[in-house]
Protein backbone atom coordinates (compact mmCIF):
# COMPACT_ATOMS: atom_id res chain seq x y z
CA UNK A 1 0.00 0.00 0.00
CA UNK A 2 2.36 2.35 0.57
CA UNK A 3 4.71 1.39 -2.15
CA UNK A 4 1.54 2.43 -4.53
CA UNK A 5 0.93 5.60 -2.73
CA UNK A 6 4.71 6.69 -3.10
CA UNK A 7 4.55 5.76 -6.82
CA UNK A 8 1.52 7.46 -6.99
CA UNK A 9 3.00 10.92 -5.74
CA UNK A 10 0.19 10.72 -2.62
CA UNK A 11 0.73 12.86 0.04
CA UNK A 12 0.84 10.07 2.76
CA UNK A 13 1.92 9.29 6.31
CA UNK A 14 2.41 5.74 7.13
CA UNK A 15 1.95 5.03 10.76
CA UNK A 16 3.51 2.19 13.27
CA UNK A 17 2.46 1.05 15.99
CA UNK A 18 6.41 0.48 17.63
CA UNK A 19 5.96 -2.78 18.61
CA UNK A 20 8.94 -3.45 16.84
CA UNK A 21 12.27 -2.63 17.24
CA UNK A 22 13.23 -2.50 13.76
CA UNK A 23 9.79 -1.76 11.59
CA UNK A 24 10.53 -2.24 7.61
CA UNK A 25 11.79 1.39 6.30
CA UNK A 26 8.75 2.37 3.75
CA UNK A 27 8.48 5.01 0.78
CA UNK A 28 6.64 7.53 2.95
CA UNK A 29 7.24 9.93 5.96
CA UNK A 30 6.93 7.66 8.67
CA UNK A 31 5.59 8.37 12.32
CA UNK A 32 5.56 5.34 15.29
CA UNK A 33 3.87 5.13 18.51
CA UNK A 34 0.30 5.71 19.24
CA UNK A 35 -1.65 8.19 18.85
CA UNK A 36 -3.05 8.98 22.73
CA UNK A 37 -6.14 7.34 22.12
CA UNK A 38 -9.19 9.03 20.10
CA UNK A 39 -8.44 12.67 21.33
CA UNK A 40 -5.30 11.91 19.89
CA UNK A 41 -5.96 10.49 16.37
CA UNK A 42 -8.48 13.04 16.33
CA UNK A 43 -6.30 16.48 17.22
CA UNK A 44 -3.57 14.57 15.06
CA UNK A 45 -5.82 14.44 11.92
CA UNK A 46 -6.72 18.17 12.48
CA UNK A 47 -3.71 19.39 12.89
CA UNK A 48 -2.06 17.56 9.62
CA UNK A 49 -5.44 18.39 7.60
CA UNK A 50 -5.52 14.32 6.94
CA UNK A 51 -8.97 13.61 4.72
CA UNK A 52 -8.46 9.77 4.06
CA UNK A 53 -7.50 7.32 6.72
CA UNK A 54 -6.32 3.23 5.65
CA UNK A 55 -6.77 1.49 8.32
CA UNK A 56 -4.04 -1.45 7.48
CA UNK A 57 -3.93 -2.71 10.98
CA UNK A 58 -3.06 -6.63 12.22
CA UNK A 59 -6.80 -7.67 12.18
CA UNK A 60 -6.22 -8.66 15.73
CA UNK A 61 -5.58 -4.59 16.94
CA UNK A 62 -8.71 -4.22 17.60
CA UNK A 63 -8.42 -1.44 19.91
CA UNK A 64 -6.84 0.59 16.88
CA UNK A 65 -9.47 -0.02 14.66
CA UNK A 66 -11.99 1.14 17.28
CA UNK A 67 -10.04 4.06 18.14
CA UNK A 68 -9.70 4.83 14.16
CA UNK A 69 -13.56 4.38 13.49
CA UNK A 70 -14.48 6.75 16.55
CA UNK A 71 -12.00 9.03 15.53
CA UNK A 72 -13.20 9.85 11.98
CA UNK A 73 -16.59 9.88 13.07
CA UNK A 74 -15.84 12.79 15.20
CA UNK A 75 -13.91 15.02 12.96
CA UNK A 76 -16.10 15.99 9.85
CA UNK A 77 -14.48 15.38 6.07
CA UNK A 78 -12.35 12.22 7.26
CA UNK A 79 -13.01 9.00 5.41
CA UNK A 80 -12.08 5.89 6.49
CA UNK A 81 -11.54 2.67 4.50
CA UNK A 82 -10.07 -0.77 5.84
CA UNK A 83 -7.69 -2.43 4.10
CA UNK A 84 -8.13 -6.29 5.47
CA UNK A 85 -6.97 -9.42 4.66
CA UNK A 86 -9.46 -12.24 4.24
CA UNK A 87 -9.49 -14.87 6.59
CA UNK A 88 -7.81 -18.06 6.66
CA UNK A 89 -10.46 -20.87 5.79
CA UNK A 90 -9.64 -24.85 6.91
CA UNK A 91 -8.93 -27.02 4.08
CA UNK A 92 -10.29 -31.11 4.53
CA UNK A 93 -7.51 -32.43 5.78
CA UNK A 94 -6.73 -29.09 8.55
CA UNK A 95 -7.11 -30.13 12.11
CA UNK A 96 -8.41 -26.74 13.24
CA UNK A 97 -9.78 -26.02 17.17
CA UNK A 98 -11.15 -22.70 17.11
CA UNK A 99 -11.43 -20.77 20.14
CA UNK A 100 -12.35 -16.90 20.56
CA UNK A 101 -9.76 -15.84 22.29
CA UNK A 102 -6.55 -15.97 24.00
CA UNK A 103 -7.90 -17.21 27.06
CA UNK A 104 -10.01 -19.64 24.89
CA UNK A 105 -6.88 -20.70 23.37
CA UNK A 106 -4.49 -21.13 26.64
CA UNK A 107 -7.94 -23.19 27.92
CA UNK A 108 -7.40 -25.94 25.16
CA UNK A 109 -3.95 -26.41 25.99
CA UNK A 110 -4.89 -28.42 29.01
CA UNK A 111 -4.16 -31.78 29.19
CA UNK A 112 -0.57 -33.85 28.46
CA UNK A 113 2.71 -32.22 27.78
CA UNK A 114 3.05 -31.05 24.00
CA UNK A 115 5.38 -28.97 21.86
CA UNK A 116 3.91 -26.27 20.71
CA UNK A 117 4.44 -23.71 18.42
CA UNK A 118 3.39 -20.45 19.28
CA UNK A 119 3.06 -18.41 16.56
CA UNK A 120 1.24 -15.19 18.45
CA UNK A 121 3.78 -12.56 18.87
CA UNK A 122 5.68 -11.21 22.22
CA UNK A 123 2.06 -9.83 24.05
CA UNK A 124 0.40 -12.75 24.67
CA UNK A 125 3.38 -14.84 25.33
CA UNK A 126 2.84 -14.26 29.39
CA UNK A 127 -0.80 -15.58 29.14
CA UNK A 128 0.40 -19.38 28.62
CA UNK A 129 2.75 -19.54 31.64
CA UNK A 130 -0.62 -21.30 33.51
CA UNK A 131 0.07 -23.97 31.24
CA UNK A 132 3.56 -24.56 32.24
CA UNK A 133 3.61 -28.67 31.42
CA UNK A 134 4.04 -27.69 27.68
CA UNK A 135 7.11 -26.49 25.79
CA UNK A 136 6.69 -23.49 23.66
CA UNK A 137 8.31 -22.73 20.84
CA UNK A 138 8.35 -18.90 20.23
CA UNK A 139 8.57 -16.90 16.48
CA UNK A 140 9.28 -13.76 17.01
CA UNK A 141 10.40 -10.52 15.26
CA UNK A 142 12.70 -9.43 17.99
CA UNK A 143 14.82 -11.46 20.31
CA UNK A 144 12.96 -10.66 23.37
CA UNK A 145 15.06 -7.97 26.21
CA UNK A 146 13.95 -10.56 29.13
CA UNK A 147 13.38 -13.92 28.99
CA UNK A 148 9.80 -15.15 28.29
CA UNK A 149 7.95 -16.39 31.76
CA UNK A 150 7.76 -19.76 30.19
CA UNK A 151 9.83 -22.52 32.12
CA UNK A 152 10.32 -24.49 29.26
CA UNK A 153 10.26 -22.64 25.88
CA UNK A 154 12.72 -21.91 23.07
CA UNK A 155 12.66 -18.57 21.15
CA UNK A 156 13.43 -18.67 17.13
CA UNK A 157 14.11 -15.04 15.94
CA UNK A 158 12.41 -14.29 12.43
CA UNK A 159 11.12 -12.20 10.37
CA UNK A 160 8.32 -12.76 7.76
CA UNK A 161 7.17 -14.10 4.97
CA UNK A 162 7.42 -17.55 5.61
CA UNK A 163 7.92 -20.54 2.98
CA UNK A 164 6.39 -23.93 3.39
CA UNK A 165 9.55 -25.74 3.30
CA UNK A 166 11.38 -23.50 5.78
CA UNK A 167 7.97 -24.29 8.31
CA UNK A 168 8.07 -27.35 8.24
CA UNK A 169 11.80 -28.22 8.48
CA UNK A 170 11.22 -25.96 11.33
CA UNK A 171 7.91 -28.07 13.12
CA UNK A 172 10.30 -30.79 12.44
CA UNK A 173 13.02 -29.95 13.83
CA UNK A 174 11.89 -29.06 16.97
CA UNK A 175 8.95 -31.86 17.16
CA UNK A 176 6.10 -29.40 16.92
CA UNK A 177 3.03 -31.59 17.52
CA UNK A 178 0.73 -28.56 17.88
CA UNK A 179 0.22 -25.03 16.71
CA UNK A 180 -1.75 -21.78 18.16
CA UNK A 181 -2.03 -19.11 15.89
CA UNK A 182 -4.28 -16.36 15.40
CA UNK A 183 -6.25 -15.73 12.20
CA UNK A 184 -4.49 -13.16 10.36
CA UNK A 185 -5.17 -14.21 7.23
CA UNK A 186 -2.87 -12.91 4.26
CA UNK A 187 -0.22 -14.78 2.78
CA UNK A 188 2.53 -13.86 4.75
CA UNK A 189 2.29 -16.18 7.33
CA UNK A 190 0.00 -18.42 5.74
CA UNK A 191 2.66 -21.21 5.36
CA UNK A 192 2.82 -22.73 9.00
CA UNK A 193 -0.88 -23.82 8.20
CA UNK A 194 -0.16 -25.62 5.34
CA UNK A 195 2.89 -27.30 6.56
CA UNK A 196 1.04 -28.19 9.74
CA UNK A 197 -1.98 -30.09 7.28
CA UNK A 198 1.08 -31.89 5.51
CA UNK A 199 2.77 -33.02 8.73
CA UNK A 200 -1.03 -33.90 10.61
CA UNK A 201 -0.14 -31.37 13.07
CA UNK A 202 -3.64 -29.90 15.01
CA UNK A 203 -3.91 -26.21 14.97
CA UNK A 204 -5.40 -23.97 17.64
CA UNK A 205 -7.15 -21.00 15.87
CA UNK A 206 -8.10 -17.77 17.32
CA UNK A 207 -10.68 -16.43 15.39
CA UNK A 208 -10.91 -12.54 14.99
CA UNK A 209 -12.04 -10.44 17.35
CA UNK A 210 -15.16 -8.11 16.78
CA UNK A 211 -14.55 -5.11 14.52
CA UNK A 212 -16.24 -1.75 14.01
CA UNK A 213 -18.92 -1.36 11.08
CA UNK A 214 -16.63 0.61 8.60
CA UNK A 215 -16.28 -0.03 4.72
CA UNK A 216 -13.57 -2.85 4.12
CA UNK A 217 -11.73 -3.95 0.87
CA UNK A 218 -9.15 -6.56 0.52
CA UNK A 219 -6.97 -4.97 -2.29
CA UNK A 220 -4.16 -1.77 -2.52
CA UNK A 221 -6.29 -1.26 -5.79
CA UNK A 222 -9.59 -0.71 -4.31
CA UNK A 223 -7.73 1.34 -1.66
CA UNK A 224 -6.43 3.48 -4.35
CA UNK A 225 -9.84 4.05 -6.44
CA UNK A 226 -11.42 5.22 -3.42
CA UNK A 227 -8.09 7.62 -2.18
CA UNK A 228 -8.37 9.08 -5.89
CA UNK A 229 -11.68 9.17 -6.94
Amino acid sequence: MARALAERDVDAVFSYAGRVASPKAQPLPTRVGGFGGVAGLVQYLQEHNITHVVDATHPFAAQMSWNAFAACRHQAGTELMALTRPAWRAQAEDQWTHVPDIDGAVAALSGDPKRVLLALGKLNVPAFAVQPQHHYVLRLVDQPEAPPALPNHTVVVARGPFDVAGDRALMQAHGINLVVCKNAGGVGAEAKLAAARELGVPVIMIDRPNLPPRSEVATVDAVLEWVTS
